[in-house]
């Protein structure tokens, strides 16, 4: 199965208000397992960017003054993300703003079904802790020495290995599930061969007599009571 992990920089919180996004970083996964395909972008945000904002991103305006424009970039992005779920961190946040920019350049919004919410999953499987992508970064020993600031491709990379810790661990992705099809299961029908006779698996005489005398040996052994009875 294919899905997007992805993340995004914006100027502020609320794209109904006028904040745009400014970065975008997407990492394809297929069956649990990163397969090294990356989309990342900035974007000029045609506005200027709050020094609150900048604080947590440090993308400037300066910065963002030669980047192209969302629109100019959309459908690029869009054949990248095809029809796979997405996931998120905070995920409502990040649709919000992407919708909010595909509507902005008369394009069709990406369907709310799509949506994983790694922040949902989080809470669900550990109610009461701390759900920030760094606390789960320390939660699953995942690496984040790199993180100084927000950044939405770095934050990707991160959240793909939360992803699948808050999932059940790398060990689902490995490719250990046999193959079904009706092709694989008459590759592996067996060969016509004799039946054997089922062979016994109780003790024999033999051996009853060697287990009991090995127990003699054995001061108050637990095992005496089951010969007894047998």
């Amino acid at each position: 199965m294919r899905e997007i992990i992805f993340d995004t920089e914006t100027t502020g919180v609320n794209p109904a208000g006028g904040d745009r996004i400014v970065e975008i970083g997407c990492i394809e996964m297929i069956n649990r397992v990163e397969t090294g395909r990356e989309y990342h972008a900035y974007f000029h945000p045609e506005r200027s960017m709050p020094s609150e904002a900048e604080a947590v991103h440090g993308l400037s305006d300066r910065f963002l003054s030669d980047k192209p424009l969302f629109k100019d970039k959309a459908q690029e992005l869009i054949d990248f993300l095809g029809d796979a779920p997405m996931v998120a961190h905070n995920a409502g946040f990040d649709f919000g703003f992407l919708n909010r920019e595909l509507a902005l350049c008369g394009r069709d919004p990406i369907c709310l079904t799509r949506m994983v919410c790694t922040l949902v999953i989080a809470r669900t499987r550990h109610p009461g802790a701390k759900h920030s992508l760094d606390a789960l970064c320390s939660r699953f020993g995942v690496d984040r020495s790199q993180r100084v600031k927000h950044g939405a491709l770095l934050d990707a990379q991160l959240l793909a290995q939360v992803y699948i810790e808050l999932t059940g661990g790398r060990q689902i992705g490995l490719g250990l599930v046999a193959d079904v099809s009706s092709d694989s299961v008459a590759a592996a029908a067996p060969v016509d061969r004799p039946l054997r006779p089922a062979r016994p698996h109780f003790a024999s005489d033999e051996e009853i007599t060697r287990h009991r005398a090995f127990i003699a040996r054995l001061k108050q052994p637990l095992w005496e009571r089951f010969l007894t009875a047998a």
